[in-house]
């Protein structure tokens, strides 16, 4: 069983005695190409996958336009990712026209699946594998194309070549022919999609600004007013090597507690900066501002998005599952709540879940490890002054 699969089932029985306890209130609204096996009967592509798997294929097509096809060598070569729907349309190669429509279909589907709307811009970008791809590349040797990829534990990908033909890389060795990897803009995907999560939990009532009360800090008549808040002075977590045929990922935080009003709170904290496993961040970022909240006493969800979330329906989800919670004058977690929310079918890589803090108070100090043991953060309490 996965470490996520694991959590989700103790979170499931803890969530089972929390209804023992909690009153029912209200419903919401709800050379190079190794060919290997067929990958195994329980592997499929998410939904995004196969936006991003149809239009590799319309990408590998492309190239044998030889002007569009060095265009896209030079700005692959001279950029980590490149927006595929900008590229091509500013291109004036044959191809490249019909691939923008190509594109801003894709894209338009892609914003459908995450629960986006259509002003969430370009999602789809194309970038090589990986950096050893770049000589062969600059040599002139005929890429192949596939889509990035969520799930770490296939056993192969599927790549195109300019006729169309399937090839089987095998997922465990990195390929020597370069291979272009369609892949999402999570960064932009996350952006979007924290605004519709934190949109739809308002309308739910689950994330209505609190008014905020000013504290009086210090003595002698000279005291100073602001707001309490805790802070991540360090943050990281466990290192897991990515396959060469991994997607781009967007760490995030979802922050619980109750309201003012007695009510769940969920708060969205973006994290752009957690790129890579194994390494220490020192971000200074606040991550829980404490006048939101009735108790001394909060729980945070660390999240990735690495293409196949869809926020509307995780928050649709979310206010589900916490607006059957009641406040019974005694703190109760409610992190739990918020990954049973979370169905499997969802999502196809564990790593979306990353880890758990609970019961996270103002006066924490020092370093919290996650209760799944994949993350780790130093805290520490923050005064905002006013001006």
């Amino acid at each position: 069983m996965s470490t996520r699969s694991s959590h989700r089932a103790l979170a499931g029985l803890a969530c089972a005695a929390l209804a023992l306890v909690a009153l029912p209130v209200t419903t919401a609204q709800a050379a190079g190409a190794s060919s290997v096996g067929s990958p195994t009967p329980t592997t499929s592509l998410s939904t995004a996958e196969k936006i991003q798997d149809g239009l590799a294929r319309k990408t590998a097509a492309s190239l044998s336009d030889a002007p569009w096809s060095a265009q896209l060598r030079t700005a692959s070569l001279g950029s980590a990712a490149v927006d595929l729907l900008e590229l091509s349309g500013r291109s004036g190669a044959p191809a490249s026209r019909r691939m923008e429509s190509a594109v801003a279909e894709a894209n338009k589907e892609l914003a459908a699946a995450k629960g986006l709307g259509a002003g969430s811009g370009s999602l789809l970008r194309i970038r090589l594998a990986d950096p050893s791809m770049r000589a062969g590349l600059a040599k002139g040797v005929k890429p192949l194309v596939a889509a990035a990829a969520q799930d770490d534990d296939r056993a192969s990908v599927t790549a195109y070549d300019g006729a169309g033909h399937p090839h089987k890389l095998d997922a465990n060795r990195t390929p020597d022919r370069p291979v272009y990897l369609i892949d999402i803009d999570t960064s932009k995907a996350l952006a979007a999609g924290l605004d519709i999560l934190d949109r739809e939990l308002a309308k739910a009532g689950l994330a209505v600004p609190a008014l905020q009360k000013p504290i009086a800090q210090g003595t002698s008549g000279a005291a100073a007013s602001g707001v309490w808040t805790t802070k991540i002075t360090s943050i990281g977590v466990a290192d897991d090597q990515e396959p060469w045929f991994k997607g781009g990922a967007e760490t995030y935080a979802i922050v619980t507690g109750w309201g003012q009003d007695g009510v769940p709170r969920v708060d969205t904290v973006q994290m752009p900066y957690l790129d890579d496993d194994g390494k220490t961040y020192y971000p200074n970022q606040v991550l829980v501002k404490w006048f939101n909240y009735k108790y001394n006493l909060a729980d945070v969800v660390l999240m990735e998005d690495d293409g196949d979330t869809n926020y509307k329906a995780l928050a649709q989800a979310i206010a589900t599952a916490l607006l059957t919670v009641a406040d019974l004058g005694v703190y109760a977690p409610l992190v739990d709540a918020v990954l049973a929310a979370i169905p499997d079918s969802w999502y196809t890589d564990d790593p979306d879940y990353v880890d758990s803090w609970y019961t996270l108070s103002r006066q924490d100090l020092g370093r919290r490890n996650g209760a799944s043991g994949n993350g780790w953060m130093t805290v520490e309490p923050y005064f905002v002054e006013q001006f």
